[in-house]
């Protein structure tokens, strides 16, 4: 986790999120580097726009606190909701399954 939180410091200051950044932000944690590790999470960032992956995120996580909220009252109604709920559930893997690029 320490690797991802390095990554997006880097990417929230504006510098590139490379292998020498990284290493420098893990080792000023006072955190061992892995090498390997750096080098994995580099390529699995290269080309996602982390930006973009980080609002995914966060409607795939308020979108579940939001669903509750609504109670209609008739029959017709509570269809509606599960076709609705079905549609969110499908944009939250969507979303989910954009976020594993960050894990490579």
């Amino acid at each position: 986790m320490e690797y991802i939180h390095a990554a997006l410091l880097l990417h929230n200051a504006k510098q590139p999120v490379n292998e020498d950044n990284l290493k420098k932000v893990i080792s000023a944690a006072g955190i061992a580097v892995d090498e390997a590790r750096v080098k994995a999470l580099v390529a699995s960032l290269e080309g996602v726009n982390i930006d973009d992956a980080v609002k995914t995120a966060a409607v795939a996580v308020a979108a579940p606190a939001a669903a509750p909220a609504a109670a209609p009252a008739k029959a017709e109604g509570k269809k509606e909701e599960k076709k609705e709920e079905a549609r969110e559930e499908k944009k939250e893997e969507e979303a989910l399954a954009g976020l594993g690029a960050l894990f490579g």
